[in-house]
């Protein structure tokens, strides 16, 4: 089956192969971040390790869409860029509190405890309702606090949280309030990997400052890559002293580009006309429609509404195995062995309708 490029804003198709629900990750880099990459390209000799016109460019409309004077950095993937983000908020003797799906605890290979030279990863295990959607909360956090005050134990330096979380679900501009509140009264720092951030403002439909700094967030690692940059995250830091040595940071963890103008000049293609928020917003459309779609089969449970662009749901095991012979990729190992089905900037009504058709040849339907 080909799917085409097409997005609610109306951009022109572009065929493509198969379309496929394992990851954003998956989908190519959007028109307009391409468009910038060429731009950086055909411009000739530029300055090296982001002194070109294209980083400041970037730079300077990150700040802009912050409303306010931060500082901003370019690296190459999420995993560098929360890593690096957390040991420069660490001692190699501080311990960070994250939810128990967090994408550093689970899937970043003990990056932050590298980077950090060895700060220890406190998971905040909790039955509430909102630890079953992959959020920390003011309790939980305040729980591991207060469990020990020795010198025995790592010292809680850090909060972080996900936002969109790892099981599609958003943090409310309250939620983040409190919990920034709670990281304050214990003298704690907030960290936010914004891996899906753009899904998560496209659903919250508040300025990107509101859920960030004016909420009391520190560093935000903004990212690119699954909203439709070829690749680059950005990691932001609202609070000048925070961000002291950063740079050397980086460059010694192997995460400065030399041509650091093609990794910063997509940004340029992004956050012009707000395409990061479009794209981020037909994502969510599109999790939507296949969640309505999924509704309407007998046999299969979703496991909530989606808030971001991933779509959470139980299936039959053979019904998982015929999926995926004929040719469809999703994961399992995120929902505690439910599917995750994720969209992209560019998926398809035509390749969600599709995928829906063959869930329901599948379930018998």
């Amino acid at each position: 089956m080909s799917g085409f490029n097409t997005r609610t804003d109306g951009a022109q198709p572009v065929a493509t192969a198969k379309q496929q629900f394992a990851s954003d990750n998956y989908a190519g880099a959007c028109p307009e971040a391409l468009h910038w990459l060429c731009e950086a390209n055909a411009s000739g000799h530029e300055p090296a390790y982001g002194e070109d016109r294209w980083t400041q460019r970037s730079t300077d409309m990150l700040r802009q869409l912050f409303d306010i004077e931060c500082d901003v950095y370019f690296v190459f993937n999420g995993t560098a860029a929360n890593s690096l983000a957390l040991a420069s908020l660490c001692q190699s003797y501080h311990s960070v509190i994250c939810s128990p799906v967090a994408h550093i605890e689970t899937d970043e290979c003990g990056g932050p405890e590298f980077f950090s030279n060895g700060s220890k990863l406190l998971v905040a295990e909790s039955q509430s309702q909102a630890a079953q959607l992959g959020k920390l909360t003011p309790e939980a956090i305040d729980a591991l606090v207060t469990k020990r005050s020795d010198i025995h134990y790592p010292r809680p330096k850090v909060v972080s949280i996900t936002q969109a979380t790892e099981m599609g679900t958003v943090y409310s501009v309250d939620e983040v309030h409190a919990i920034s509140s709670m990281a304050k009264t214990r003298q704690l720092r907030l960290h936010m990997d914004g891996a899906r951030f753009a899904n998560a403002v496209a659903h919250l439909g508040c300025s990107p400052a509101d859920i960030t700094w004016r909420a009391g967030v520190d560093v935000l690692c903004f990212g690119g890559t699954k909203n439709g940059l070829p690749v680059g995250e950005a990691v932001v830091f609202f609070d000048h002293k925070l961000s002291e040595d950063f740079a050397w940071r980086v460059k010694q963890a192997g995460q400065l580009s030399s041509k650091m103008r093609f990794i910063s000049a997509p940004w340029v293609g992004l956050l012009e006309n707000d395409v990061w928020l479009h794209n981020a917003r037909h994502a969510n459309a599109m999790a939507q429609r296949l969640y309505t779609g999924l509704q309407n089969m007998a046999g299969i449970t979703t496991l909530h509404p989606p808030q971001a662009n991933g779509v959470f749901a139980q299936l039959p095991p053979a019904a998982v195995q015929a999926l995926h012979t004929r040719g469809w990729k999703f994961y399992q190992f995120i929902a505690g062995g439910g599917c995750r089905f994720m969209c992209a900037w560019d998926t398809t009504t035509e390749s969600v309708d599709a995928f829906l058709a063959d869930i329901c040849t599948v379930m018998g339907a």
